[in-house]
């Protein structure tokens, strides 16, 4: 197992406390290059833009934060930000029309004062603890899925009337409510090896649960009308398919987090289903795919509390990102490949993903958010590869190395010649 040493990073001010799940990153404002969004126990919503320490806006919303997510919410082809408190308030911005009517009417202060209003809020059930923002029916619109810490699982829908000209005249619907056996401590969604979306959520002891979406059963999410079906009432549902990895026994109280849709990268691979990870406080981590099979599993010293998706290689497959309480941070690719790197501060919230912070593009970055109220992005994190290499295996690559050596009279065959050569040039003459 390789360690790295990640140097490159930017230090973002932060001056409250949050829960590990109210902090992501996402494109905010539609730019097309994405921003960091982190809300605290005091109801503040903070939005970091680039390299800036400041916090480009923040916003002021009611409760404590327990969750914050990116996405297109109410399916109008533009992202919005979406904040959730413990007490069950949800808020919605419109960041990229706040800073168009800034720039229209040249008042900056309409995009960054801080007692902006959100421009809908609504109560839904309190004792939030994580979100999803997807489409975990297949009808190409997305729903927001809330877990609570009471082990019940609600899926909404966004509806308005369609001659609506804000978002004021819209509501959330409630679609369906589950009701899990252990406490749901992530949510996902995953191709199905079919293609369709499976919505995840994972179970203690590194067990997860399926959660069906019954309502397309009686054609009311395909056919788009703004009901909620019988089954969709607050009684506990029973649509859950419980799934319990194989391996390793496991504490069936220990908690586990999961990620899904985790990318191939491979043209030629022509499975719909899709690849998931698992991670457990007690240090397991599981790569599976749609069909149940188990593709390898690691077990770490460490106790890991967040699992993330992201290519650092750059070669289009994700790797598995896991973070442990004490800032230990594993890499694994499909291949079972690990490297590591010691955050030096024990962690508080963490997140991985693409963020336009340097270069003027998104880039892979990893987000950490210390005790000492601090939250440091590691910018520059991407590596030529995941396997272990060699100076003379890389120099082998190049065209001018064989070249180079004849000048010097070495045959390049000569493992020996080659590698005194080698060794006199980086320590010097070895006689």
């Amino acid at each position: 197992m390789r360690s790295l040493s990640f140097v490159q990073r930017v230090c973002l001010d932060f001056t409250g406390s949050l829960f590990p799940h109210a902090i992501c990153l996402g494109d905010a404002d539609n730019d097309s290059f994405n921003e960091l969004v982190v809300g605290d126990t005091s109801g503040k919503l903070y939005i970091y833009k680039n390299d800036d320490s400041k916090p480009w806006i923040t916003r002021s919303c009611v409760g404590m934060l327990t969750c914050v997510g990116v996405g297109d919410l109410c399916n109008k082809g533009k992202n919005l930000v979406v904040a959730v408190g413990a007490e069950g308030w949800f808020h919605l911005f419109d960041i990229a029309s706040a800073a168009a009517k800034a720039e229209s009417s040249n008042q900056p202060e309409l995009l960054f004062g801080d007692d902006q209003k959100p421009c809908f809020t609504q109560h839904i059930p309190a004792n939030t603890k994580v979100m999803l923002i997807s489409d975990i029916d297949g009808d190409g619109r997305s729903e927001l899925v809330v877990g609570y810490t009471d082990r019940v699982v609600r899926a909404f829908r966004w509806e308005e009337p369609s001659d609506a000209t804000d978002l004021s005249a819209g509501q959330l619907i409630l679609l369906k409510k589950w009701l899990l056996e252990g406490q749901v401590d992530s949510l996902s969604v995953n191709p199905a090896p079919d293609g369709r979306p499976e919505l995840m959520v994972s179970q203690p002891g590194c067990g997860y649960a399926i959660l069906l979406c019954s309502w397309t059963q009686d054609g009311s999410a395909a056919t788009g009308e703004s009901r909620v079906v019988a089954s969709a009432g607050e009684g506990p549902s029973r649509d859950v398919v419980l799934h319990l990895t194989t391996g390793r026994i496991h504490n069936k109280n220990v908690s586990t987090h999961l990620i899904g849709s985790i990318s191939r990268g491979s043209k030629d691979d022509d499975s719909k289903g899709g690849l998931f990870a698992l991670c457990t406080l007690d240090g397991t981590l599981k790569l599976m795919d749609s069909s149940e099979q188990l593709l390898w599993s690691v077990q770490v010293d460490h106790q890991l509390f967040a699992l993330q998706k992201l290519d650092v290689t750059g070669d289009g497959r994700e790797e598995v990102v896991a973070c442990a309480w004490d800032g230990q941070t594993y890499i694994i690719d499909h291949n079972r490949m690990v490297v590591r790197f010691q955050f030096d501060e024990n962690v508080n919230a963490f997140c991985a993903g693409l963020y336009a912070c340097k270069q003027g593009r998104n880039i892979p970055c990893l987000v950490y958010v210390s005790f000492s109220q601090k939250i440091y992005v590691y910018w520059r994190v991407e590596l030529e590869c995941m396997e272990p290499t060699s100076l003379r295996r890389v120099l082998e690559q190049r065209p001018e190395y064989t070249d180079l050596l004849h000048k010097l009279g070495v045959d390049p065959s000569d493992a020996e010649a080659v590698q005194k050569l080698l060794g006199d040039v980086l320590y010097g003459d070895s006689e």
